[in-house]
């Protein structure tokens, strides 16, 4: 080996020492800032299981009141931002479709007639939809923890909030086993040999299961589930005008059955019996204000996923009523007699029509559906106790946020509430069931009458403040006009309920029994009210005054200036773009 040779490798050694040399102190360098790492993300982790601590923010609550501290902390709950556009849009479109469409159609066909479903659905349709947008332009602006539970305490007061979220968080417990036992007793029409308590153990298990993966893992089976059920609708409208039309074995029907056995049954009192089924048809159409909190940008998904409400009520609910009133009259006996999934209109309809495979296929989609409902149940109630323990209406221990935005305490206490589903063994379940749920069966009609009053005293807390509109960011279309004629037709129906359930159908006389089913809540509701009122001495006032009501806490865009100015800059856009454009806007 030559000198320059040796030279050479010399040289080669130097550089690869150097090399070694550097990449052990890159080693170094880079455990130990692997260390510090893995430090950070462990106290990062330790730290993510406190509660949440308003004074760590430099927000000085000392002086605050209670009502603002309440506005403060649901303001600030730290649920995670996870949902997307795309998850929002199908809450809004399919979230809530399930056995109330699919089963408790036909109840009402039966009740009422297809005249009176139709009627009834779009009553209760209306007062939704001005409930929905009215809804829509106060969560786009104050996308809060809680939504409309929030509200309440906000803009009308604080013994209401915590009466009218209890109710809700009742109503949706409750729901959650009476969905399981459904999805339950529906897998009976394949398999009667395995008990339904089974089936209520898995559901159970994967309904859980699913609330557990976060607000993305509900956004993301919501998503999919909504598409099925979207799907199975537009189908069955498709194979529904087929079978009118003279596909099947009962040939051309057309309106035969609006004219024998006729359009109404049971007169006046059959079309306010409706009412009762459309809203729990309808139920859920209001989770899509509270994800508000939980999307990533609710000042663009929101609107649209508000204004998808219109198509769903059309569509699903208005187009569906008539289908089904055109190929099943509501003197079939199996709308009031048949078991489970044997009573529902879009089966009986299929079966009528001599199509063998589709009922199967019906069959699961009313699966699906009732899953996604439950699934909705343990979502909405615990984030309605969640807030509730946000706002110190009740101990703070049950809002419990952990680091994934979960609120586990209160997701906790849903599902085990879920497991009232085992009571499918018990042969008196159905009557167990039918008194739980009188205890919040008018509460739907107050919490949506309230959310109209709640968008009226938020326009009138802007103009008592000297406050313009030009601030809002997204409009209701129907205006304060939707809001009082939603709010009157609300206090209507809620009228003729008690009637119908004082002088219920087929009774001669009064019925105490029915009446206390089906307005157990009424009383309750004033029970509760009365009770917080006087634990917490707040007589002196019967709501919160315009000008004191908090109109800035809970946005996103602080610069109230600029955010006008993009919104009018918004328009702008608007008023020059195409009619087509323009008109498809408004609806989408």
């Amino acid at each position: 080996m030559g000198y320059s040779d040796i030279e050479k490798q010399a040289a080669v050694s130097k550089e690869v020492n150097a090399g070694t040399s550097q990449s052990s102190s890159r080693s170094l360098d880079f455990s130990s800032s692997a260390s510090d790492d893995r430090n950070s993300h462990w106290q990062r982790f330790i730290d993510s299981f406190k509660p949440i601590d308003l004074e760590e923010d430099g927000i000085d609550t000392t002086n605050l009141s209670p009502m603002e501290k309440s506005i403060l902390a649901s303001a600030k709950h730290p649920l995670a931002r996870r949902l997307k556009s795309r998850h929002l849009q199908m809450i809004a479109i399919g979230g809530s479709i399930g056995t109330g469409l699919f089963v408790g159609s036909g109840y009402a066909l039966a009740n009422g007639g297809p005249g009176a479903v139709l009627i009834g659905y779009v009553i209760v349709g209306y007062a939704l939809l001005t409930v929905v947008n009215a809804l829509g332009e106060l969560s786009v602006q104050f996308p809060v923890s809680g939504s409309f539970n929030a509200f309440f305490t906000r803009f009308v007061d604080p013994s209401w909030g915590f009466c009218l979220a209890l109710m809700y968080y009742v109503s949706w417990a409750i729901s959650y086993p009476s969905e399981i036992i459904a999805a339950a007793m529906t897998i009976q029409f394949w398999n009667t040999s395995i008990s339904p308590a089974v089936w209520v153990a898995i559901i159970w298990v994967v309904i859980s299961s699913i609330n557990l993966f976060g607000v993305k893992g509900y956004g993301e089976v919501e998503f999919v589930l909504s598409i099925i059920k979207v799907l199975a609708v537009i189908g069955f409208l498709i194979l529904g005008i087929c079978i009118t039309c003279g596909v099947g074995d009962q040939g051309y029907i057309g309106g035969k059955y609006w004219h024998n056995p006729g359009a109404f049954n049971h007169g006046f009192k059959g079309v306010c019996s409706v009412f009762i089924s459309a809203a729990f048809s309808f139920g859920g159409i209001e989770l899509v204000a509270l994800a508000a909190a939980e999307t990533e940008n609710p000042r663009k998904a929101l609107p649209k996923a508000t204004k998808q409400v219109f198509w769903r009520v059309t569509i699903f609910y208005l187009l569906t009523s008539i289908v089904i009133g055109c190929l099943v009259p509501y003197t079939n006996t199996d709308l009031l007699d048949g078991e489970g999934i044997a009573a529902s209109p879009f089966v009986i309809a299929i079966n009528q029509g001599g199509i063998k495979v589709v009922p199967h296929i019906m069959n699961a989609v009313i699966i699906v559906a009732v899953i996604s409902v439950g699934n909705s149940s343990v979502y909405g109630a615990s984030r309605t106790m969640a807030s509730l323990a946000a706002q110190g209406l009740i101990p703070e221990v049950f809002g419990y946020i952990d680091r994934q935005g979960r609120p586990l305490v209160a997701i906790g206490i849903t599902t085990l509430i879920g497991l009232l589903g085992f009571l499918v063994v018990n042969e008196n379940e159905g009557a167990v069931f039918t008194w739980f749920f009188s205890v919040c069966s008018l509460a739907s009609f107050f919490i949506w009458g309230f959310i109209n009053l709640t968008h009226l005293r938020w326009r009138w807390a802007l103009y008592a403040q000297g406050r313009s509109k030009d601030e809002i960011i997204f409009r209701s279309p129907l205006g304060t006009f939707g809001s009082w004629t939603g709010m009157a037709l609300l206090i209507f129906i809620i009228a003729v309920l008690i009637w119908v359930s004082i002088f219920p159908i087929g009774e001669s006389g009064a019925d105490v029994v029915t009446f206390w089913q089906n307005c157990l809540s009424l009383p309750l509701i004033v029970v509760i009210f009365v009770a917080h009122k006087t634990y917490h001495k707040t007589w002196n006032h019967l709501w919160v005054k315009l000008d004191q009501i908090d109109l800035d806490t809970g946005r996103r865009e602080i610069n109230i200036e600029v955010l006008k100015q993009e919104i009018a800059d918004e328009k702008q856009d608007l008023s020059e773009a195409p009619i087509w454009y323009r008109v498809y806007r408004f609806f989408c």
